[in-house]
C-alpha cells in the first residue's frame, strides 16, 4: 500500500524499494539555506563589481581602458548574479547527484520517480521550471502544486519526472553482510552482469532485514535465478541465497568485471 510519506517502487525484478518522501517542511528548509547562500554570493559579486566600476572611474586611465573596466564591472554586476540564480540549483544537483548545499543540510535529494538517479537533462528541465514555480512570488505556484499531490511535486518535478526523498537513512545504513565468500571464485562469466544488476543485488542486501520474511526469501530466489540464467554460474550446494549474493556482489565490486 502506498503511504502518504513513502513511495513504494517495484523494480522489474520484483524488489520493493521504499523511498521516504520529503515534505514541504524539509524542502522549505533546504530552499531557505540555498537562498541565503545565493544572497551572500550575489552580495559578494555586487561588492566586487562596484569596486571594479569605482576603480575605473577614479583611476587615471586612458578612456579605452576605463570603458573596458566599466564594461567588466557591469558584466559582473548583471550577468553573474543572473547565472548564479538560474545555474545554482542545476550545478549542484548535477555535481552532487540531486543535492544542493541546502538539501544536504535538510538530508534530502532529488531522484527520478523510478528510483534511479536524476540525469543532467532531467535536472536542467526541472530547474528551468523554477521560473514558473516561483510565481507570483515565494514559490506560490510550486507550493500550491505540492499541496495538491501526495508526493509533494512541484511543476518542475512533473516535467522532469522527479521526486524529492530523504536520503539520511540510506546514507547511514551500513550493509550487514557476513564474511562468507566461499563458493564463488573469480569467474569471467560474471562480466555478463551489468552495473544495474549490481545495484539490484546490493539494494536487496542492504534492505533485506526491513522487508517481510516471505518477500525476502522469494526476492532472493528470483535474483539468484536471474544471475544463474545470465552468467551460467551455479549456486553451490548448501550455500544460502544471501551468502551467494554477498559473494557475487563482492566479486563484482572487487573485480569490476562488467562489459
Amino acid at each position: 500500500m502506498q503511504s502518504l510519506d513513502r513511495l513504494d517502487i517495484d523494480t522489474p525484478e520484483q524488489i520493493a524499494l521504499e523511498l521516504p518522501l520529503a515534505g514541504i517542511g524539509s524542502r522549505f528548509l533546504a530552499l531557505t539555506v540555498d537562498s541565503l547562500l545565493q544572497v551572500a554570493a550575489v552580495a559578494a559579486i555586487i561588492i566586487v563589481g562596484a569596486i571594479i566600476a569605482l576603480g575605473a572611474q577614479t583611476a587615471d586611465w586612458p578612456d579605452l581602458d576605463r570603458l573596458f573596466s566599466q564594461t567588466i564591472g557591469a558584466i559582473v554586476l548583471v550577468l553573474l548574479p543572473f547565472c548564479l540564480y538560474w545555474g545554482y540549483f542545476a550545478f549542484f544537483e548535477i555535481l552532487w547527484q540531486g543535492r544542493t548545499p541546502g538539501k544536504r543540510v535538510a538530508g534530502i535529494r532529488v531522484i527520478h520517480q523510478s528510483g534511479r538517479p536524476m540525469t543532467a537533462i532531467e535536472c536542467l528541465g526541472r530547474n528551468l521550471m523554477r521560473g514558473v514555480d516561483i510565481l507570483p512570488g515565494m514559490y506560490g505556484v510550486g507550493l500550491i502544486s505540492m499541496m495538491c499531490n501526495k508526493q509533494s511535486k512541484r511543476l518542475g518535478d512533473y516535467i522532469a519526472g522527479t521526486i524529492v526523498v530523504h536520503d539520511k537513512a540510506i546514507e547511514t545504513a551500513a550493509p550487514t553482510w557476513g564474511n562468507r565468500t566461499e563458493g564463488v571464485t573469480r569467474q569471467p562469466e560474471l562480466g555478463k552482469l551489468s552495473p544495474d544488476d549490481l545495484v539490484l543485488i546490493e539494494t536487496y542486501l542492504n534492505r533485506r532485514y526491513e522487508i517481510d520474511q516471505f518477500v525476502r526469501s522469494t526476492t532472493a530466489v528470483q535474483i539468484v535465478v536471474m544471475i544463474v540464467q545470465k552468467t551460467g554460474v551455479p549456486k553451490p550446494a548448501g550455500q544460502s541465497d544471501d551468502d551467494f549474493l554477498e559473494a557475487i556482489a563482492r566479486q563484482l565490486r572487487d573485480g569490476a568485471v562488467f562489459r
